[in-house]
């Protein structure tokens, strides 16, 4: 059995299709599929379920793939950590991104780094802090920027705080409190909300802060995209409590601090268990002092 084998198996079972496995491993169809049946000759198990046209994993597929993942990470792990202690760093690096980073340029973190470790394969992926939180303790991503309510702090993992910052009210420049220098909360106890799902970290902040202050707010429409958030608010259909740096100048918005508002903190996050030298060269590079915005 080769390391080889077992990416073509593993590109097939993503790809669901022979063809464009064949074409991401840069290899002709025929010689990937003599391949992967040569494979399951030498285990005496069919891996694939297969049709002209379907391709699926079959029971024993299915297994054998999660410890084909787990060997070819050891492996790509040991060829990052063998050039890590010749002074070159490999390998991939997962980062997890919420939809409202703030603390960090990440175009310019990323160039930065790229140029330090051209080696290194960058993969991103957007999504919320939970799920971010839980892959990196599977070990499924390297390292996160994380938003989080005050009163949370990331468990199960290495955590540093980037950056504090209180949400400011999103309204539309007709909205009757458009005018307003600064609002309070119960200012807007009457007000249609958008904002991010129920039981997301990225809404946490903001429900808490209205049940401390006794105050029912109606949140109509959910979403996970900030610009989705922005056009409905611009629309004047809805507002908005969001950090201050995600919203653009843009003369149909209007920012507004909210006395004693909600706040969040963003945190660098990362495996405090044997991370990759990759993740440790990014942790390393940003920022290690918490500011505030």
């Amino acid at each position: 059995m080769e390391l080889q084998q077992m990416r073509y198996v593993l590109a097939v079972a993503e790809e669901r299709n022979f063809t464009r496995a064949a074409e991401r491993c840069h290899v002709v169809q025929s010689a990937l599929s003599h391949q992967i049946k040569a494979l399951e000759r030498e285990l005496g198990v069919t891996l694939f379920a297969r049709t002209n046209r379907r391709v699926e994993l079959t029971p024993a597929g299915d297994a054998f793939l999660a410890a084909a993942r787990a060997s070819l990470d050891a492996a790509e792990r040991a060829i990052s950590d063998a050039a890590a202690a010749m002074g070159e760093i490999r390998g991939t690096l997962t980062i997890g991104l919420i939809p409202t980073v703030t603390a960090v340029d990440i175009p310019a973190t990323l160039a930065a780094f790229h140029r330090a470790h051209p080696a290194v394969r960058i993969g991103l992926r957007s999504g919320g802090s939970d799920e971010f939180i839980a892959a990196i303790k599977n070990g499924e991503m390297d390292v996160a920027v994380l938003g989080l309510a005050d009163t949370v702090t990331p468990q199960g993992v290495s955590s540093r705080v980037l950056a504090r910052e209180r949400l400011v009210t999103v309204l539309s420049a007709g909205h009757r409190l458009a005018a307003r220098r600064r609002l309070r909360l119960h200012d807007l106890a009457k007000e249609m909300f958008v904002d991010f799902p129920a039981g997301a970290p990225g809404r946490a902040q903001s429900d808490i802060a209205f049940r401390v202050a006794g105050i029912r707010r109606d949140v109509a429409f959910e979403a996970m995209s900030t610009d989705l958030i922005l056009d409905l608010v611009r629309s004047d259909l809805v507002i908005a409590l969001l950090p201050p740096a995600v919203v653009p100048a843009d003369s149909r918005l209007r920012s507004i601090p909210i006395a004693a508002g909600p706040t969040r903190i963003e945190y660098l996050a990362w495996s405090g268990f044997n991370p990759s030298p990759a993740a440790r060269a990014l942790v390393a590079q940003l920022t290690p002092q918490p500011r505030e915005l």
